[in-house]
């Protein structure tokens, strides 16, 4: 499947959604002890009994329970979660960076399944499915012209490792059929999407989450940048809602000097753990910029807090999620597991950067990143009172607070240049990025043969994407507003170039091109070149603060 998610205007909605994610932060936490002595187990037993034998209908208690247990865990707060067997396997997915599947990327077109890229080297590209060909059959199902599902798309397509699927594959012009039968393998999913020069000697590196091989990612992505004259880092940890403590640990390391306080926690039950830098980091004395956003949470505000607290350089964008809370994980027999909050875990400088919930009001917490959308803190200067809010101290005496989230250095608003009415109604109905498929697809040849993606780029710039898009979206409903199309025209065709250049040079080519005109990554871009993210710069306060 396409690894980006589609772009959306409506960011609270992203927020609510991220919360049901588990967010995995204390693998080194012992299991805790057996409920068989906890009061109240009894009683919990004794009613299962009666319901199985005296209710009024048979009862599949198994059923009851996977129902139940949710709702039970759920109450303490917003991050203890009970995982059934089937959500453990995606959940194990994500954080162990990898799957097992047929190794392709592809965008549901006109009902069809169409591939848009291969993993090189994957069980696809061996077999000898190209770009632009068309799954219509999965083993004795036929997918075409079903209105199917990305997620149902998925089921089909993985499946355990060393087992077959037959796909039937139309590939145009010709439209020849064909079956092709592929051995699934596993198929790694990369966390860092992209890592590029900026300008001569600035590197960005986008974080995607923190799996267990992110880190080593990371490093080829430094080693990457530093052989291309990158000094200086912009780390973009917005939309990250975390991932392993061990990778983000390991990721702070490469900045800070031996014996710096990288993260501690600490719970009820569980004695003060705190991890510290080793000093064998490879960016010491680079100059980091950290992008954050209000999607940001978990293991990015571990990262975002660190590099703050030493005042080793500069956070810039929107205050963080909140996320503080560390979980265990306790495997039960079925491949379920529950994820028990344990401990809070702190920032060098002793924050808390949970935000605020009160225990059983789940819906409470989740309005919390709507209402801060309805307040205005994503386009305005943040909302949040710092009197509501615990004073920190850095290394060098800089206040900053805790307990609602990392508040970056320097606020930057969400740009909402060329948001309006036309172009939520594109977007939500998936219409810039179907035109940039269907384009692609009907250009394949041409738009294949390029040697870079920036010639892409400088050609797709001569071509009439967003008249086109337009007219495709007036066929599909959506009529033509002049006024609101030229003030979009700029993002609009930003993301189209993007899309497009997506389907033939991956997320580097699309990341690329998106961050030209982004206005975050202008500021970091700006603070380096001046010298404002050096640390002594930081530790005097010699940046200019926008909030």
């Amino acid at each position: 499947m396409d690894p980006e998610k589609k772009t959306k205007t409506w960011v609270p909605l992203w927020i609510a959604l991220s919360i049901a994610a588990g967010i995995f932060i204390g693998n080194r936490f012992a299991a805790f002890d057996s409920a068989s002595n906890v009061k109240g187990v009894g009683k919990l037993e004794a009613i299962l009994d009666y319901i199985r034998q005296s209710y009024v209908d048979t009862v599949d208690i198994n059923q009851l329970i996977e129902e139940a247990l949710p709702n039970i865990v759920q109450e303490l707060d917003p991050h203890s979660a009970y995982i059934s067997a089937a959500d453990m396997k995606k959940v194990n997915e994500d954080l162990e960076g990898h799957f097992s599947g047929i190794g392709v990327s592809f965008y549901v077109l006109k009902d069809t399944i169409t591939v848009t890229s291969l993993v090189a080297g994957g069980p696809s590209e061996a077999a000898g499915i190209l770009p632009g060909d068309r799954i219509v059959k999965v083993n004795d199902s036929v997918v075409a012209g079903k209105k199917i599902t990305n997620d149902q798309v998925l089921k089909m397509l993985r499946g355990s490792k060393g087992s077959k699927v037959t796909l039937g594959i139309v590939r145009p012009p010709k439209r020849t059929y064909t079956e092709v039968t592929v051995t699934r393998d596993d198929i790694p999913m990369n966390s860092i999407p992209a890592a590029f020069m900026l300008t001569d000697d600035i590197g960005y590196i986008k974080v995607g989450t923190f799996a267990f091989n992110t880190f080593s990612e990371f490093i080829s992505a430094i080693s990457k940048l530093k052989s291309e004259g990158a000094a200086s880092f912009v780390i973009d940890l917005r939309g990250n809602v975390g991932g392993s403590l061990e990778t983000v640990v390991a990721m702070v390391n490469e900045f800070l000097d031996r014996g710096d306080l990288i993260v501690y926690a600490e719970g009820r039950s569980f004695p003060r753990t705190d991890h510290y830098a080793n000093g064998s980091g490879t960016c010491k004395n680079d100059q980091i910029v950290v992008l954050i956003d209000e999607m940001s949470a978990s293991a990015s505000e571990i990262f975002a807090g660190a590099i703050q607290d030493h005042d080793r350089g500069l956070v810039i964008g929107r205050r963080s999620f909140g996320k503080g809370l560390v979980q265990s994980q306790r495997d039960f027999y079925d491949g379920s597991a529950i994820r028990l909050t344990v401990a809070r875990y702190y920032t060098p400088s002793g924050r808390s950067i949970q935000r605020r919930y009160e225990k059983g009001k789940y819906d409470e917490y989740e309005m919390d990143a709507i209402n801060r959308y309805l307040q205005g803190d994503y386009v305005n200067v943040d909302t949040a009172s710092n009197s509501n809010l615990i004073p920190f101290k850095t290394e060098s005496g800089r206040v900053v607070y805790g307990g609602d989230g990392i508040m970056p250095d320097i606020f930057i608003p969400r740009d909402t240049t060329g948001i309006n009415p036309y172009f939520n109604m594109l977007v939500n109905n998936d219409l810039v990025q179907e035109y940039a498929m269907l384009y692609s697809d009907e250009n394949r040849s041409k738009l294949s043969g390029f040697d870079s993606w920036f010639e892409l780029y400088r050609y797709l710039q001569k071509q009439p994407l967003l008249e086109n898009l337009v007219s495709y979206a007036d066929y599909k409903g959506i009529r033509r507003r002049p006024y609101y199309i030229e003030e979009s025209r700029q993002l609009l065709e930003s993301q189209l170039y993007a899309y497009v250049i997506r389907n033939f040079w991956g997320e580097e080519g699309f990341y690329s091109v998106l961050v030209e005109k982004d206005n975050v990554v202008k500021k970091a871009i700006e603070l380096i070149t001046s010298g404002k993210a050096l640390p002594d710069a930081v530790a005097n306060g010699l940046y200019e603060l926008s909030h």
